[in-house]
């Protein structure tokens, strides 16, 4: 390459970089805080670094000078994300490396959202399957997790699908349960350890509205200890809409705070009555103020188009959960919701990371859906992360 060419191409280069960074400036919500940069309110939420393949995916773009999807995908990381911590690493290392997001987030006056996903037995041994070896390794990681945090503003997701999707619900339990019974002490046991500290709120597993009916997740919830810590979390990883979680979430706290004043949870509302019927037995016998109610997050990061509708016959077994097709990007993460019982609308799951390798009941390796494999759980997918961003709701490029 001679060296006319190679300053031509570094100027076309620059000039693509350019064009798409400004694309995105006003495209970036006003909270999302870039490297170096201080919010100016103390309720910012943080921005972590991206995933180094969501990178190469937009130098790659900028190359081809796809200017706009470069633009788009760059929006989508620079919103601010949480930072997922799955044990594999000594307590020591795990202590450094919630200290040092909690350290960056604090210098940048931002708060950030750790998802703890360590649980023994995780994920029923499924697509994301690992987690700590039992009770014991699994409290030594959470004491590491509490000793780096420290007394700085943190809010955790603990442990994603560990009680909407306990030992006994796949197999994994003995007669008496007693998988089960370890899984809610060990719940238990992280919230005892992380929400008394100064800065820390701590959200508990309740699935989503297509899930579990109220009348089950709530003694889960209580099981889990819910009661000392600031509340639940809602449609993890999933696709519901905002308008039918923010209706779950206040049935939920609700009939917690219905069961907490006596009440039985068998007999509260669930999200399969009619709305009119369901508030009636509120307005009846919920005295609590929502202010005393345990609160609510819910996960915006891929329900922007809704959850898909497989088609009718096709599959054994549809996966609807699993990188389905035309999921676009959801509401920007927030503290400020409008929802007295709605802390935040967070991006929990990173959007553009694969769900596993999706078969849909059929013999595979191929997802049917797409014609393709689908990379591994937790690994990047470029074209999943190019449908979010053209499927976005609301666009990531408003007029």
């Amino acid at each position: 390459m001679t060296a006319r060419v190679r300053a031509r191409t570094r100027t076309l280069t620059v000039a693509a970089a350019t064009a798409a960074l400004a694309a995105v400036t006003a495209a970036v919500p006003a909270h999302a805080t870039a490297p170096g940069h201080q919010a100016a309110a103390p309720t910012a939420l943080f921005t972590p670094p991206a995933n180094p393949d969501a990178n190469a995916q937009i130098l790659d773009l900028l190359k081809h000078r796809q200017l706009k999807d470069a633009a788009g995908l760059l929006a989508m990381t620079l919103t601010p994300q949480a930072v997922w911590f799955d044990g594999g690493t000594s307590p020591a290392d795990t202590r450094k490396a919630v200290d040092k997001t909690v350290s960056d987030a604090a210098r940048r006056h931002a708060l950030p959202v750790l998802a703890l996903y360590n649980i023994p037995g995780r994920d029923c041994a499924q697509y994301s399957a690992g987690g700590a070896a039992d009770s014991a390794e699994y409290q030594a990681w959470i004491d590491a997790v509490k000793a780096g945090i420290g007394n700085r503003p943190a809010d955790v997701v603990l442990e994603p699908d560990s009680l909407a999707l306990v030992p006994s619900d796949c197999g994994m339990d003995d007669a008496q349960g007693t998988m089960t019974a370890q899984r809610y002490a060990q719940i238990h046991y992280a919230v005892d350890a992380l929400e008394p500290l100064a800065g820390t709120k701590v959200y508990l597993d309740a699935g989503h509205s297509g899930w579990h009916s109220i009348n089950d997740i709530v003694p889960r919830l209580i099981a889990g200890g819910v009661a000392d810590a600031t509340g639940f979390y809602l449609n993890i990883s999933n696709y519901r809409s905002d308008s039918e979680i923010a209706w779950y979430g206040k049935l939920l706290s609700s009939c917690l705070a219905y069961v907490s004043d006596g009440g039985a949870a068998t007999a509260c509302p669930n999200q399969y009555w009619p709305v009119n019927d369901a508030q009636t037995w509120l307005d009846a016998n919920v005295r609590t103020a929502p202010s005393a109610m345990k609160h609510f997050i819910a996960d915006t990061s891929r329900n922007g188009q809704g959850p898909w509708t497989p088609p009718a016959g096709v599959y054994s077994d549809a996966q609807d959960w699993c990188n389905p097709p035309g999921r676009g990007l959801g509401a920007r993460p927030t503290l400020n919701t409008g929802d007295p019982l709605q802390d935040a609308r967070l991006w929990v799951k990173i959007p553009g990371e694969s769900d596993g390798q999706c078969t849909r009941g059929t013999a595979g390796p191929a997802d049917p859906e797409r014609g393709y494999q689908d990379p591994a759980a937790g690994k990047w997918f470029p074209q999943q992360a190019l449908e979010l961003v053209h499927n976005a709701s609301p666009s990531l490029f408003p007029h």
